[in-house]
């Protein structure tokens, strides 16, 4: 397990980013975290549709991109997915990884709520896109993006 790195609002970011490297290891998918540096009351998931734009999750190949978006001084989150992966996995795929995530975070283990919930959408995503042999490409950044920050490093 990877521990001991940056913490942003609680959250370990080197074991997410680890947990995203894992799970990207099993799919032709990308998964991206963004952290909201801000408290904010607004609406989490169109702050996540926004964030999808800005860090351009639409641009794989295959369209299937996923982002986590939270807001952990509310413990809220939001999953959004490109329309590659949605067309195939569907809203009820998002839920059952919402209700891991949410569990978690409802119990205050924000790194451990994503650590799972990185792993689910990387079974989901390897499901419908399999690892792509000929092409190793990462297509997104791994790192945890803190939005009103830019990158952590």
């Amino acid at each position: 397990m990877v521990t001991g790195g940056p913490l942003v609002h609680g959250i370990d970011v080197a074991r997410v980013e680890a947990a995203i490297r894992a799970a990207e290891g099993r799919t032709s998918g990308q998964i991206r975290v963004a952290v909201s540096r801000f408290y904010f009351w607004g609406d989490v998931r169109i702050a996540a549709e926004g964030a999808f734009a800005r860090l351009h999750m639409e641009r794989t190949r295959k369209r299937n991109g996923v982002l986590i978006f939270v807001a952990p001084r509310r413990r809220r989150f939001a999953i959004v997915g490109d329309v590659g992966i949605h067309s195939l996995a569907g809203d009820g795929a998002w839920t059952a990884i919402a209700e891991l995530l949410g569990r978690e975070f409802r119990a205050g283990d924000l790194t451990g709520g994503l650590a799972h919930g990185i792993a689910a959408v990387g079974d989901c995503l390897a499901r419908h896109f399999p690892p792509d042999l000929d092409r190793h490409a990462n297509e997104l950044p791994d790192a945890v993006v803190v939005e009103g920050g830019g990158p952590i490093r």
